[in-house]
């Protein structure tokens, strides 16, 4: 814990001193609907904590939990899939580049149309994002496998699911836990930008209703949660990366 505090003391320390010249500059300012002070989005955040804590926020999360779902099942397939054929590969791979080109901002629109003001318009937009990250990391991380060690199991007769089993998802477990802690912020963007686009409930809703009303300080109420949540969210899959990697080491 000690070493944990050292490590990040330069961290806190820099943000620290920023939120100092954030609020110093917001005073100067004096125009809370452009530049609110960290003071006052903390204020308001506390004074709108019901709806935020018990309406927005479990929807935003609802909407994360489901998109980064459906993101690992589906990354994981097509991973193993490209992995395991080479013609999976040429025909996906391309595809999966492609697909991180269409802007986000222009489909989701799209995708509110399709499916209206529900849930799975804003899991839509969250899988959109999410899924590259998690397929092309993971594949990388089963094309690290050494080819002597395969070849060598296969000699003694091991068949392609023990060496999937024993040297490429040991292998890949690193990159796994690496591209779910890239998607799971990108999750919690994707849920507010399907949010903010279209949506009835939900963090980003909200900070868009607060901007209609020009309240710069409910604009980034919502905003500090978000940014919370994944944290909380990306600490919680580095503790289970370091236990269980830990663990297959031993192993």
């Amino acid at each position: 814990m000690k070493r944990a505090c050292r490590t990040n003391l330069p961290a806190l320390i820099f943000l620290f001193a920023l939120l100092l010249l954030w609020q110093a500059g917001a005073m100067g300012l004096d125009a809370a609907y452009i530049l609110p002070s960290p003071v006052q989005i903390l204020q308001t955040l506390w004074e709108l904590r019901g709806p935020l804590f018990t309406v927005h926020l479990p929807a935003t999360m609802g909407v994360t939990a489901i998109g980064l779902a459906i993101s690992l099942v589906l990354g994981l397939a097509l991973a193993v899939a490209m992995d395991a054929s080479a013609l999976v590969r040429r025909m996906l791979y391309p595809l999966v580049v492609i697909s991180q080109t269409i802007p986000t901002t222009a489909i989701a629109p799209l995708f509110v149309l399709w499916f209206g003001y529900g849930i799975w318009s804003k899991v839509l937009v969250t899988v959109l994002i999410t899924f590259f990250p998690i397929t092309i990391t993971v594949y990388d991380g089963l094309r690290s496998a050494q080819t002597e060690m395969a070849e060598l199991l296969l000699t003694y007769g091991a068949t392609r699911r023990d060496i999937f089993l024993r040297i490429k998802v040991p292998c890949a477990l690193p990159y796994f836990f690496s591209a779910v802690k890239m998607a799971v912020p990108m999750s919690v963007i994707g849920a507010a930008i399907g949010e903010w686009l279209g949506a009835k409930s939900g963090l980003g809703y909200f900070s868009r209703r607060m901007m209609t009303q020009l309240n710069g300080a409910g604009v980034f109420a919502p905003i500090v949660l978000l940014s919370l949540a994944a944290m909380l969210a990306v600490g919680v899959v580095a503790l289970l990366e370091k236990k269980i990697v830990r663990w297959r080491g031993e192993s």
